[in-house]
């Protein structure tokens, strides 16, 4: 069983995918560690990237080349200034050469020696080979990018020490009833369990430091989204929202940086369909960030990743005007075991189950948290999670171009309401007179992904990725 961090689960990387941008630009890096660690790297004479099924059915919408370009360059998501990525690729490939990990230059024409492949490899529907000539011979190397960033090999050499990892939490959790139970016992809330399974293998001043690098994440990526107008790229021309709608709501108070805006929304007028649209606000800003190749925070996906900022916004500036960096841990620490809990039953990548392991995973992870610091019991964050889940089975991942644009933006918006409901429901329900337990919700989204036609399984071959042509847009 997977060991599974909130630091695994809460990840910051470069729009727009997880699955098929964040992943190939991991593997990329892991290749090169693979090659390093066998004395191969100072050998290598020429490398090719080979994607299959999803990853090459929707790469190009997904800037999967570019990502695998980046990922070859040495570049680091984290770190790398976004306004840089395209000065990086352009030189790539007018010049038709790499700099292999930033440290050797190699013959690299991106048309060629990145090769997307239709058909579809057994373990997984995003895999990606790297191929090295090295004396010769080509070395070959495959990966597969599972959904939220994370990257396996199918023999899983990393199993063995996840479990031993796991072995290591005092407080091991792998359903909804391991919480509830570890709850009753030490009467404690799920964040709390949460922070000392975390506390074992991190020092809560790192928690700490990591929880807060997150959130200034999510809340600058908002504040940008907000402040930044005109179309996406991609070639869909789809006008940026979030700005339109700012301006509309946030009134003439000045601010200069993300934490006074946050400060300013506070003193605003709060009435329902105001509220209605900040959350809409706050998570179509995410995802038109995350569209523009932009920094965000995986949760659990890119795809969803502005559902949990816009629902943690809505706490502090519309529920709880004192929230404080407390509060935001207490969220973040549920909101990622929860989304642990449907990785381990489920899934979390689209090319496998859909939109609703995206979406629906956010909008519960989303919902349980917000649960928690609403007051809820255990019992009610995870009826929380449930409802929100419940709601979304069966969503389909349709992409219009391949691009993390039509409809996914707005789902975000929807995702982010939906949580907000959840909650609402929730709190208002007795645990005793609950008919769906959470890890009910979780096997039946599993075999739901399972029954799911591949066509709506983020390879833009069905639904509205066929039934709006790209070139009407």
């Amino acid at each position: 069983m997977e060991c599974i961090s909130v630091f695994d689960m809460l990840k910051i990387g470069v729009g727009p995918s997880s699955s098929h941008t964040l992943g190939p630009w991991r593997a990329a890096e892991q290749w090169i560690n693979e090659l390093k660690q066998k004395n191969r790297f100072d050998t290598v004479e020429s490398i090719s990237v080979d994607l299959y099924g999803s990853l090459s059915l929707t790469g190009k919408g997904h800037a999967t080349d570019y990502a695998i370009m980046l990922g070859l360059s040495g570049a680091d998501p984290e770190t790398v200034p976004t306004e840089n990525i395209q000065t990086i690729i352009d030189t790539i490939k007018s010049s038709k050469t790499i700099q292999f990990n930033n440290e050797k230059s190699l013959d690299f024409d991106s048309s060629v020696n990145i090769k997307f492949n239709k058909k579809f490899l057994p373990f997984h529907a995003n895999a990606l080979v790297f191929t090295a000539r090295i004396d010769g011979k080509n070395k070959k190397s495959t990966f597969y990018s599972i959904g939220g960033g994370f990257v396996v090999k199918e023999e899983r050499k990393n199993a063995k020490r996840n479990k031993e990892f796991l072995k290591s939490f005092p407080y091991p959790i792998t359903l909804g009833t391991d919480l509830i139970d570890y709850s009753k016992k030490l009467n404690l809330p799920i964040s709390d369990i949460v922070l000392e399974n975390e506390k074992s293998i991190r020092t809560e001043a790192e928690i700490d430091f990591e929880l807060k690098r997150i959130w200034e994440t999510m809340l600058e990526c908002m504040y940008i989204g907000c402040h930044t107008e005109g179309n996406l790229p991609g070639g869909l021309n789809v006008r940026r929202r979030a700005h339109d709608v700012h301006q509309k709501l946030k009134g003439d108070l000045p601010y200069n940086t993300p934490q006074e805006w946050l400060e300013t929304i506070r003193k605003t007028e709060v009435k329902f369909r105001a509220i209605l649209k900040w959350v809409s606000c706050f998570a179509l800003s995410v995802n038109e960030v995350n569209a523009s190749l932009g920094r965000v925070v995986t949760a659990p996906t890119n795809g969803s990743a502005g559902v949990i900022p816009a629902v943690l916004m809505y706490y502090m500036v519309i529920e709880n005007h004192q929230a404080d960096f407390n509060h935001i841990k207490k969220f973040l620490l549920v909101a990622g075991e929860i989304g642990s809990i449907f990785k381990k039953g489920a899934t979390i990548s689209a090319a496998m189950g859909g939109c609703q392991a995206e979406i629906g995973v956010s909008s519960a992870m989303a919902a349980g948290a917000l649960t928690e610091l609403l007051g809820g019991t255990p019992e009610q964050v995870l009826i929380a999670a449930e409802i929100a889940m419940e709601h979304h089975l069966g969503l389909t991942c349709d992409p219009i171009g391949g691009l993390v644009q039509v409809p996914c933006i707005e789902r975000n918006s929807m995702g982010a309401i939906k949580a907000i409901n959840a909650a609402e429901l929730a709190l208002d329900t007795d645990p005793a007179n609950a008919k769906v337990p959470l890890d009910k919700v979780v096997s039946t989204m599993w075999e739901t992904a399972k029954d799911m036609n591949s066509k709506y399984k983020e390879t833009s071959e069905g639904g509205l990725a066929i039934g709006v042509n790209l070139v009407d847009c």
